[in-house]
């Protein structure tokens, strides 16, 4: 199949290994990460080329002893090879056949009931003949691992097809219970309808064994008009209306009686039930509502079932194309013609042969287009097949664009502040005390998305699947420009609003407009949750809406399921405790305090300190309240210890609040050894557990045994920032504040400014640790509750 006649000299494949080899790159690219392991191992059968071509390349040096050698070992080979008979008139020539089998001879062992396949190598005794066998050998093994897990893969797929198909049997049997369509049949209809009741168990609306028997026809165009009449036998009729429906039988109304519907959501009201132990389990009424949800689900579960499908092709496609690379290669290298034997094998092989998996795809499809997209083809391919977010030339400007902006203003108000010399002027502190709080909350917020854009671009360098981690819709996540951007915008307005406050106060022009320069911050957050909260499909609505939701899950814990998307975002807030305390002082500011003289007192008040201590501890209680989620859910007994350690550092924050109010040294023992505690468990478990350092045992040592950075030091060098970092969080716990060069409220800002940059550190590793998890148990996709469950079974999912 991917034969190779052409022979050259020696020294060609030793440059040819030395460029980059295009194909590799392409190969890694197009991986799914999650499989990486399972796939053809490119590099390492290049590594045997690699060496195959220098022996060969040393051999130059003897051509006559070379030469000699190989025509004697020619001429004992083909005493054993087969004989190609004297009569075969229509074969070719005798040397001919000869030739394509001298090198190597695939052979298939069914013994195993996997199958195994196995190369004998025919030329061992020939120049480099050592190397040749190792590289068949290994060859072998990565065919034999190929055939074995794509073999796995499509029984899984299968047995969910299966699945599917029970679950469209149930749907479409509530479909004719709740439209109740009046249908007109002909008389053999009825007479097999009498009978499909008096045995319940077929069920005749198989839509998968319908798309097959339709195949068979080899009637494409009829099949596609029935697709597409069929579809519309429950959509936009009314009760008096007839519908025709050639050829096809209804499902059985009897399949009801063994299902019931999973469709109730997972929401506080049922949490609440369950908690406080009010039966649920009533029957779940037939009706609109639950039609509904019953065919959200199933789309859900067609396009993920499809999704599988893809990938599972495309694996099929790499490795076939990757084992005929390499044969190629192999006979660039030694001249000679063994990939049109080998491929053939693999041609001949399950991967090579099979497929179940065209024809299964091409069923969901049509299923799909008839049951959910209402017989539109385009549009039900478009919801099988996301187009991928394309990289836009005017995301790229407009980043560029205001990065530039903001680092000319940051210029500015620099120069402003050094030439009317206002870090010297009596209003500095009253500034700092009043002004500067409501400006650093937009400061905390840029700062954060700047760390969280540069997480996505090492995520994706280093090829982490974070939009399947955190469950995006594909073609719905933002890219580190796009967060780049957003982030840029923020800090364009912020900062116009820093210098234009300033230029308003300095101006004998615009200082009677006193009250309106101390609105300038409050209007940009207003401005700011307005667009956060906007319903219009502008500024990347779907992500909005995302965000707002996990935090509202996140406000509700424990009452929502916790999923990693919710409780990494918790993880970012307790990094944000800073930025809620700035808020809470926007509220008291500009609620209690005469803003128009800029003066407040808030820190006098009792109400303004308690909530000063509840905003910080709010966000520790959350994630504790999720670990106990999990604890319960999951009976995993490691979030119990994850728990505490939340609970640890809500002591310290509680002691340390109490001594801020109560001073006394027993206060201040209490809140230094709570605080220590609290940071040692915590970086603990950062290293540790999160990211899954330290281990003893492994590969690389006081790493982990699977590493994304190839440069071991990087991984040292964040676990000391870690610690670093996280004394720096004591540091805030406990109150140091005092800096002769500072001011309090500065020197506050750039402790919070220093927790926000170790936990970006922290987001790229956990999630690297994450991505590696799903690497070793090969989980590539999400699961999909499915909305009918036979017979009182668990609830399905695929």
């Amino acid at each position: 199949m991917f034969s190779s006649s052409i022979h050259f000299n020696l020294q060609k494949p030793i440059f040819f290994f030395l460029k980059k080899m295009k194909f590799g790159k392409e190969f890694t690219a197009q991986m799914v990460q999650e499989w990486r392991d399972a796939y053809m191992d490119y590099n390492s059968l290049k590594k045997v080329l690699k060496d195959i071509a220098r022996i060969r390349q040393r051999s130059v040096s003897t051509p006559v002893a070379a030469s000699t050698s190989k025509i004697s070992l020619k001429r004992k080979v083909s005493l054993y090879r087969a004989f190609s008979g004297l009569t075969n008139r229509h074969g070719s020539s005798p040397k001919k056949n000869e030739d394509e089998v001298i090198l190597v001879h695939a052979v298939e062992q069914q013994e195993g009931a996997d199958g195994h396949y196995q190369t004998m190598f025919l030329m061992s005794s020939d120049t480099g003949g050592e190397c040749e066998i190792v590289f068949f050998r290994r060859l072998d093994d990565e065919f034999n691992k190929v055939v074995n897990f794509y073999k796995m893969k499509v029984q899984e797929v299968m047995d969910e097809a299966n699945e599917l198909t029970k679950q469209m049997d149930a749907l479409i049997a509530l479909r004719i219970n709740v439209n109740k369509p009046m249908v007109e049949f002909r008389g053999s209809d009825l007479e097999n309808l009498a009978s499909d009741e008096r045995k319940p168990g077929r069920h005749h609306m198989d839509v998968i064994r319908e798309v097959e028997m339709r195949a068979e026809g080899n009637l494409e165009e009829q099949n596609q008009n029935e697709i597409v009449e069929n579809s519309r036998d429950n959509y936009g009729k009314g009760k008096g209306q007839k519908v025709s429906i050639q050829g096809s039988r209804p499902t059985s109304l009897e399949i009801l009686d063994h299902v019931q519907i999973n469709v109730t959501p997972k929401t506080p009201v049922s949490t609440l039930k369950g908690i406080l132990m009010i039966s649920t389990n009533s029957a779940t009424p037939f009706g609109k509502k639950e039609l509904r949800k019953a065919e959200e689900r199933m789309t859900q579960a067609f396009t993920e079932f499809y999704r599988k499908l893809q990938i599972l092709k495309s694996y099929s496609f790499l490795n076939l194309l990757a084992f005929s690379k390499i044969m190629k290669k192999y006979d660039k290298i030694t001249s000679r013609n063994a990939s049109k034997t080998y491929m053939a094998m693999v041609d001949k092989s399950y991967i090579g042969s099979s497929d179940e998996i065209t024809r299964l795809m091409e069923r969901v499809e049509a299923t799909f287009i008839k049951h959910f997209a209402n017989g539109n083809h385009s549009e039900g391919m478009k919801i099988l097949r996301p187009k991928a977010r394309r990289e836009r030339h005017r995301i790229t400007f407009s980043l560029g664009f205001f990065s530039g902006c903001s680092l000319a203003l940051v210029v500015a108000t620099v120069v402003v502040i050094h030439a009317r010399d206002l870090l010297k002027s009596e209003g500095r502190t009253q500034y700092m005390d009043n002004m500067f709080p409501l400006y650093s909350l937009f400061g905390f917020i840029v700062l954060h998305m700047l760390t969280y854009s540069a997480n996505i671009y090492f995520w994706r360098r280093y090829r982490v699947n974070y939009s399947f981690i955190f469950g995006f819709k594909q073609g719905t996540e933002l890219g580190y420009r796009e967060v780049f951007l957003l982030s840029s915008v923020l800090a364009v307005l912020a900062l116009a609003g820093v210098i234009s406050n300033l230029d308003m106060e300095m101006d004998e022009r615009t200082r009677s407009f006193e009250a309106l320069t101390e609105l300038v911050p409050l209007g940009l957050l207003t401005v700011v949750v307005l667009i956060l909260f906007c319903p219009l499909n502008i500024i990347y609505r779907s992500s909005r809406f995302i965000l707002i939701q996990s935090a509202f899950h996140c406000l509700c814990a424990p009452l929502y399921k916790v999923t990693l998307q919710d409780f990494f975002l918790a993880d970012q807030l307790t990094s944000q405790v800073q930025a809620f305390r700035s808020f809470e002082f926007y509220v008291c500011y500009y609620g209690w305090g005469d803003f128009k003289m800029r003066s407040n007192k808030c820190h006098g008040s009792r109400v303004y300190k308690s909530f000063y201590f509840i905003v910080a501890i709010v966000p520790y209680w959350m994630r504790f309240l999720q670990c106990l989620r999990r604890l319960i859910e999951e009976k995993d007994a490691m979030q119990w210890y994850n728990g505490l350690k939340y609970f640890s550092i809500i002591v310290a924050v509680s002691m340390r609040t109490t001594y801020d109010l109560q001073m006394g040294m027993t206060w201040k023992i209490m809140a230094a050894v709570s605080s220590g505690v609290a940071t040692i468990v915590a970086t603990y478990w950062d290293i540790v557990m999160d990211w899954g350092l330290l281990r003893r045992d492994s590969k690389n040592p006081w790493l982990r045994d699977k590493l994304l950075i190839s440069n071991r030091s990087v991984y040292f060098v964040a676990m000391a920032l870690n610690v670093v970092l996280r004394l720096a969080w004591m540091q805030s716990v406990l109150g140091f504040r005092e800096a002769p060069f500072l001011h309090r409220q500065a020197l506050i800002s750039i402790v919070a400014c220093l927790e926000i940059i170790r936990r970006g550190i922290w987001n790229f590793f956990r999630l690297e640790n994450e991505h590696l998890n799903n690497v070793g148990k090969y989980r590539a996709f999400k699961s999909v509750p499915l909305p009918f469950n036979y017979d009182n079974d668990e609830d399905r999912e695929i």
